[in-house]
């Protein structure tokens, strides 16, 4: 591992939001000699700090430590778009909520609720992240992305015409959109390390550089330590795939984003771009983008290759393909900004189950917990993690504890080669549809056969 100033410029590098956090990134000591605590947390991405957070609220003599392999926000959590939106991570149909309408009220109540939950810690904490609550709209630039629009479309919800569309932002060639309120921008890596330092207040322990090389009910043995604990968590999202008895839990996908140059105010007013208000489009391989609040366009979305032998590998973080992609993309969608020079482009790991839904779950004989499979929801669905798991760890019965994702069983992956075989037919034949259903402006039917792959039936 390197060391010093060759170090930090390697975390710096990991996305914009890290290359502009404006406090030290210095790595905390790591884990000297062996220590016993009370809860072991591996992971100090919004999971696990979550995690933290809340059991040392709930339980303020609790010896909470927490084991991250490079730093704070090193992985996807300080690498993403930067979305604090509500909404499940996971489908209706996957946990079992076609037939109780009464439960998946409740279950898209309780998701919702960490927006405003991770809005009020945000203040209570004194976290300066950038946090917006201003909403997210979605946006349909042909007639079967209006029609996924139509199927996707939540109570009190309904679309909106180009005209009204254009009150929020003007985008060429706009069909339809729909506005969701329960969304906030944010800087994910302030929030992240904003997190950890007010965890490291509360009193919990954060070793940083201190890889977890062997978990066993009680015990994390690392290079220079052995932690002997009651509890122990594991919080480590699509990184967890990286160990031989989970490999196959999750199908680890990247999302790669760019940033543009900071643009003038004058030229957002042209596009009508409210600060804050996140967009996103329905093609199959969607764009999600913010302005941020130094006035930069940052734009990302999916389709980077899955490498068959290194699904997870510093060379996947970013990929010319996807680079042009999301370029065609600004110039489509927002051609004012198409001359603006790219400054930063960068990826983050998605930890993806076999349903495409998120799990929690705890072993209070064992004293062992997980959570994890957002895909690509976490910044919101980590909060939900974070208290359903202080819950379940004090062994409290809540609303949380009885959501449909706690204890939610998923099927592991079919074994290599068959899901590189998988993860790149999936992006080929959603970045085929997209040129289908843009060029033609009819349905890409064969889409459904990529169904045994993205859902459980």
């Amino acid at each position: 591992m390197n060391d010093g100033a060759s170090d930090i410029g390697r975390y710096r590098s990991r996305s914009l939001w890290l290359d502009e956090y404006p406090g030290s990134l210095d790595p905390r000591p790591p884990l000297q000699g062996d220590l016993d605590c009370d809860i072991a947390i591996i992971g100090a991405g919004f999971t696990g700090l979550w995690t933290a957070y809340y059991l040392k609220r709930e339980a303020p003599d609790a010896r909470i430590v927490v084991l991250e392999k490079e730093i704070a926000g090193f992985g996807p959590s300080g690498r993403n778009g930067g979305w604090v939106q509500g909404g499940m991570a996971g489908t209706p149909s996957a946990y079992g909520l076609r037939n109780d309408p009464d439960l998946l009220a409740r279950a898209n109540s309780a998701a919702d609720s960490s927006v405003d939950e991770i809005g009020a810690v945000v203040e209570l904490e004194g976290i300066d992240c950038d946090f917006l609550e201003a909403g997210a709209l979605a946006i349909a630039t042909s007639e079967p992305q209006r029609q996924r629009q139509l199927a996707e479309i939540g109570p009190g919800q309904s679309l909106l015409s180009p005209s009204e569309t254009e009150e929020w932002i003007k985008v060429p060639g706009v069909r339809s959109s729909f506005f969701s309120p329960t969304a906030a921008r944010v800087d994910p890596a302030r929030l992240v390390r904003g997190l950890a330092d007010a965890c490291e207040r509360s009193g919990v322990s954060i070793l940083e550089r201190s890889a977890a090389i062997e978990v066993t009910p009680g015990t994390v043995r690392c290079a220079s330590g052995t932690v002997k604990a009651e509890t122990v968590i594991r919080a480590t999202e699509a990184f967890t795939t990286q160990t031989k008895a989970y490999s196959r839990q999750f199908l680890p996908l990247y999302s790669l984003m760019i940033a543009t140059e900071p643009i003038p105010d004058s030229t957002w007013g042209e596009i009508g771009w409210k600060d804050g208000l996140l967009i996103s489009d329905h093609h199959h391989l969607f764009f999600y983008a913010q302005r941020t609040r130094g006035g930069r366009l940052a734009i990302g979305g999916r389709g980077s290759p899955y490498r068959l032998r290194t699904p997870i590998d510093d060379r996947n973080e970013r990929n010319a393909s996807v680079r042009s992609r999301l370029e065609e993309t600004v110039a489509r969608a927002f051609p004012l900004l198409a001359e603006a020079e790219v400054t930063h482009h960068w990826g983050g790991p998605l930890a993806v189950p076999r349903d495409w839904s998120m799990s929690i779950g705890f072993d209070p004989v064992a004293g062992t917990g997980w959570a994890g499979g957002y895909t690509g929801h976490g910044v919101a669905a980590s909060n939900l993690s974070g208290r359903t798991m202080t819950d379940l760890v004090l062994g409290r019965e809540s609303e949380l504890t009885v959501m449909p994702w706690v204890g939610h069983k998923v099927r592991n992956w079919e074994p290599e080669p068959l899901r590189f075989l998988a993860s790149r037919a999936i992006i080929a034949m959603l970045e085929r549809a997209d040129h289908y259903e843009d060029q033609n402006g009819r349905k890409a039917g064969y889409v459904r056969l990529l169904q045994p792959f993205l859902a459980e039936k």
